[in-house]
């Protein structure tokens, strides 16, 4: 584990795995619910958590090495299902790199439960761990992948809030909506959300 100084507020902590970081943010939001840690904000990220608005980073940094992090532990809340058609334009890629027909890849998504590590991107974006092969990204991005699209790339899962570009594998697509300004939270999902994907239509 590293800290880096952001400013004369913040730390940036480097950690060695995805998992890492989400055991090390799951501790962060336990020791400030405690009272144990004063800060306004904590952003976990794929193998760092940024922490702004501390009032002396430096003695956080120096008490760090001195944490026991135990690992995320199960959660209880219910799990958000997200309906999915597999019928995403990058089926057949994704079949022919793990070696099984499109059905199999719904099949293999589907059966896996995901966690969101950590939000970004775009509003609304999630960042889903759990996918039990990974996929590489497309050689050459789109310029524009359709809201809603369900997509892999390396050991994650997302879903496209809105339009935008991006280099992910589509694998289907689901009308859920993932950011709405009007909702409150507006994000449907947040890191630690568990989610599942539902079939509703096949390759």
């Amino acid at each position: 584990m590293r800290a880096l100084p952001v400013g004369d507020r913040a730390l940036l902590i480097e950690v060695g795995s995805g998992e890492e970081a989400e055991a090390l943010h799951a501790e962060l939001l336990r020791r400030r619910a405690a009272g144990d840690l004063v800060v306004a904000e904590i952003v976990p990220a794929a193998r760092t958590v940024l922490l702004d608005g501390l009032d002396a980073p430096s003695r956080l940094a120096a008490r760090l090495a001195s944490w026991e992090v135990p690992p995320v532990p199960a959660r209880a809340k219910a799990v958000v299902e997200i309906p999915v058609r597999y019928d995403g334009p990058d089926l057949a890629d994704v079949a022919a790199h793990w070696g099984v027909d499109a059905a199999e890849v719904a099949a293999i998504h589907a059966a896996a439960e995901f966690r969101v590590a950590f939000c970004g991107f775009a509003p609304g974006f999630g960042y889903l761990t759990g996918l039990p092969r990974e996929v590489p990204r497309r050689s050459t991005p789109r310029t524009a992948v359709p809201a809603g699209s369900v997509a892999l790339a390396g050991p994650y899962t997302g879903v496209y809030p809105r339009s935008s570009p991006g280099g992910w594998q589509l694998i289907g697509t689901t009308d859920t909506v993932l950011w709405d300004h009007a909702r409150v939270p507006a994000a449907l999902l947040a890191p630690g959300t568990r989610v599942r994907f539902t079939p509703v239509g096949a390759a």
